[in-house]
């Protein structure tokens, strides 16, 4: 039985993620600040998380399922701006400009999000640099992540990209079956539009294209794809090991 002077563990201490938690560096002289800003929450398919132009409330981390981050245009239509997998940090932008969440967060399917109150979140930052480094470092990839998305659009086909997505997809959604690899797309076929960067009405012919290569087969949203020699080679040496441990968790 813990003696009540004993401080509380670390929220994130039992967590898959922990060795690359944003909170991993909060010491025992932070810890109880922690605590009492902590709170995790189970959040059901096609539940929002936070709202486009709502109040930053703090920092949020995807620790199971899938969340997706869509921006709402003044037309009515919307746009995915990218998939947030569990190890995750969402909301962080808003949280550094003391704004309003320029997306909106809505899980694709159950998802589990860890949450650290906005007051709780600055005094800790406020105390401790390297939570702040481990920040800047997610936001710092965020960019490179749009960078690469500009670079690709410029100079890789709209077909070469949608392979690579799928492939992508497929290492952390898909089962192996035979000689194939099988997955339900957890997202619409406008949504892997808005993520190559293409009108949506072209998603169609290039999906025809792929199955005239024989890679491919689709049937609403189940893919199959003919098994690669290495299907971690779909993905950046950054993300390969993310990749093996979601690929595991998965099986």
């Amino acid at each position: 039985m813990l003696d009540a002077l004993d401080p509380p563990a670390h929220p994130c201490g039992k967590c898959l993620f922990y060795e690359k938690s944003l909170w991993n560096p909060v010491g025992l002289g932070g810890v109880s600040v922690l605590a009492c800003g902590f709170s995790r929450r189970d959040v059901a398919a096609g539940e929002v998380l936070f709202e486009q132009g709502s109040r930053n409330k703090g920092v949020f981390c995807v620790s199971k399922g899938l969340i997706a981050l869509r921006s709402h245009n003044a037309d009515g239509s919307s746009t995915l701006m990218r998939l947030a997998y569990p190890g995750e940090i969402v909301g962080f932008r808003s949280f550094l400009g003391h704004g309003e969440h320029q997306t909106e967060a809505r899980a694709l399917m159950p998802a589990r999000v860890c949450t650290v109150a906005r007051g709780s979140a600055e005094k800790l930052l406020r105390n401790n640099p390297a939570i702040l480094e481990r920040l800047m470092v997610r936001a710092v990839a965020e960019i490179d992540r749009s960078h690469a998305r500009i670079i690709a659009a410029a100079t890789t086909s709209n077909k070469d990209r949608l392979e690579q997505l799928l492939g992508w997809l497929m290492a952390r959604h898909g089962a192996r079956i035979g000689a194939e690899m099988r997955m339900q797309l957890p997202m619409t076929r406008s949504d892997l539009a808005d993520l190559i960067g293409v009108q949506r009405e072209t998603m169609s012919r290039l999906i025809k294209r792929l199955e005239e290569d024989g890679v491919f087969r689709f049937s609403g949203r189940e893919v199959c794809m003919q098994v690669p020699g290495d299907l971690l080679a779909q993905c950046s040496e950054t993300e390969r090991e993310e990749v093996r441990l979601l690929v595991q968790r998965l099986r």
